[in-house]
């Protein structure tokens, strides 16, 4: 038996694991995918002209095994295998309701392919289900986060800039990266034309702009902004569960992984109230077996975790694990996305810039703070985005032409322009909600997911906001919008998926408490991103690690004291 199992080895598996097995005690980490093997597995090195098809999935293989992922901006010949094959892994959805559901099941899971952004949660993004009633109230506040905000970013690396913004908390940071020269002329036309306090920031990015001794010592260098990260990164430059969490953990000699170890259910001893153990497939021979710890970490993603629950039925639970709220499986969230707008910045400085940063502009949230004037809608939205030159060697490749003209065309440098995307914040909905399918199972006899969700008109009363407004800020800087994209993308193609199993302080209507403990079952903790109560705007990677990490000490100081 163990001490604890943590099903999953991504973002939030890989940072509990690590928290519980320095606090001393035996931990399995169950992954249902292959074992990804850091360097050795990656294509970070292979030069443009080696790319498989010139870097294109073959559109038979495409449309046969990559119809959902190939949605994912990241999906190419070199990176396929860090994606499911849809084929192998169906999911059900409403006729008219579509939802993109972007996964990589492997050692790290999305870890290798996550965009990095990095930012923490504010105050009133943990108030505000309870001011405007929407959701259920966190039973936590930013100050009992903030420490392990502060964990999480010393421990993994984020480069960022202090800025002094409430919306937006400062971190623990590495330097940023600079903003070139014509972002640097937006932020000064936008932050001197508008008075409602917006800011153009450097972007917070889970990378490396120095190495310190003790990321040294976990095989880690200095970022060489390269933007291939999707590959995986040699460098160990970027945090993911394969570069930092598992090797601290694999570190304390405390850590066991079992990769291939599909989970179909957890289960329950009615008779001492608690979690015993997890049932598991292997993926390839399809045998069964059941692992044994004294707690159980669910670290599987939003939808897998709700999965797994509602298919641990019993007589206790005959709607799923840690039901009795009836909230498993309800109130997803994901980020409004591809929201994008494009302009030229015809007077920006005749200027270049080195290397291609991992993240450029952000702009934080500045509409409904407190102490404005309410909106037409609710909660609100920020920007990620960038400026850069255009052509050069990307428009020179694969023109028509030989000698000395065709050279040429490298060092023949375009426009600056700019694109800022919109992140909207998506309000938690009992009505969308993930359940499993009453006559349909995988290949290892699991039922499929069945997700049913869409945006409401809080959203859509958003989208035409956040299109004015980075229309009205590229204009402000002198420059031509060229192009905008007012349709927000399919609900789950931001792969910010949350809260299907959402804390609260009511055990009727929530399914965790402060501690991500769930209130049914005193040994099971849930910490990804089943576990959210409200989306806020903010990428929510770091807030998950956060989650897992203050859990996993939790739970640690409860064994510690017998009351687990």
């Amino acid at each position: 038996m163990f001490d604890v199992i943590v099903i999953g080895s991504g973002m939030s598996g890989g940072i509990a694991a690590k928290e519980l097995t320095e606090r001393g005690l035996k931990t399995l980490v169950l992954e249902r995918g292959n074992e990804v093997v850091h360097r050795r597995d990656y294509n970070d090195f292979v030069q443009p002209w080696d790319f498989p098809n010139a870097g294109q999935i073959n559109e038979e293989e495409k449309a046969r095994d990559y119809a959902v992922q190939r949605e994912c901006y990241a999906v190419n010949s070199l990176t396929k295998d860090f994606f499911v094959k849809d084929s192998d892994h169906p999911y059900t959805t409403p006729e008219g309701k579509d939802f993109s559901w972007i996964r990589g099941y492997h050692t790290g899971g999305r870890s290798i392919m996550w965009g990095r952004q990095t930012y923490r949660l504010s105050p009133m993004d943990f108030e505000a289900n309870a001011r405007d009633g929407h959701g259920v109230d966190w039973p936590i506040r930013y100050e009992d986060l903030a420490p392990w905000y502060s964990h999480i970013e010393d421990f993994i690396g984020v480069s960022g800039s202090i800025e002094g913004l409430e919306q937006l908390p400062d971190g623990e940071f590495l330097p940023p990266w600079a903003l070139n020269d014509a972002e640097l002329m937006f932020k000064a036309a936008v932050e001197s034309t508008f008075g409602d306090g917006r800011k153009v920031i450097p972007a917070r990015v889970a990378h490396l702009t120095e190495a310190r001794e003790k990321d040294r010592a976990l095989g880690r260098t200095q970022c060489q902004a390269r933007t291939i990260c999707e590959r995986g990164c040699s460098f160990g430059a970027m945090h993911s569960s394969l570069t930092t969490s598992l090797p601290a953990a694999q570190a304390t000699g405390n850590l066991t992984i079992v990769h291939d170890a599909i989970v179909d259910s957890i289960e329950y001893d009615p008779v001492t109230d608690r979690v015993t153990g997890v049932k598991v497939i292997d993926r390839n021979t399809k045998a069964r077996t059941t692992y044994e710890a004294k707690v159980i970490f669910s670290c599987a993603s939003t939808i897998g975790t709700a999965s797994i629950l509602l298919n641990s039925m019993s007589e206790v639970f005959p709607t799923g694990l840690a039901n009795s709220s009836d909230q498993v499986g309800r109130n997803i969230m994901d980020h409004l996305y591809s929201l994008n707008t494009v302009g030229l910045l015809p007077h920006a400085p005749d200027t270049y810039y080195f290397g291609r940063r991992p993240g450029g502009l952000y702009i934080p949230r500045f509409r409904n703070l407190p102490g404005q004037e309410s909106e037409e809608f609710i909660r609100g939205y920020g920007y990620q985005g960038q400026a850069r030159r255009g052509g050069g060697i990307e428009e020179a490749t694969g023109q028509i032409g030989i000698g000395a003209e065709l050279k040429g065309k490298p060092a023949q440098i375009g426009p600056w322009s700019i694109s800022l995307v919109g992140f909207g914040e998506v309000l938690p909905r009992e009505s969308n909600r993930v359940t499993l399918s009453p006559n349909e199972s995988d290949q290892w006899g699991i039922p499929l997911p069945h997700i049913d969700c869409e945006f409401g008109d809080n959203e859509y009363n958003m989208i035409d906001r956040i299109m004015d407004d980075a229309k009205a800020m590229i204009e402000a800087a002198g420059g031509v919008v060229t192009y905008q994209d007012r349709v927000p993308g399919k609900f789950g193609l931001g792969i910010h998926e949350m809260g299907t199993a959402r804390m609260g302080r009511n055990p009727g209507t929530s399914v965790l408490n402060k501690w991500n403990q769930a209130h049914d079952v005193p040994n099971l903790f849930i910490t990804d991103g089943s576990a959210m109560t409200s989306s806020g705007c903010q990428n929510p990677s770091l807030t998950y690690m956060a989650l897992s990490a203050r859990a996993a000490n939790t739970a640690a100081g409860m064994l510690a004291e017998g009351v687990l």
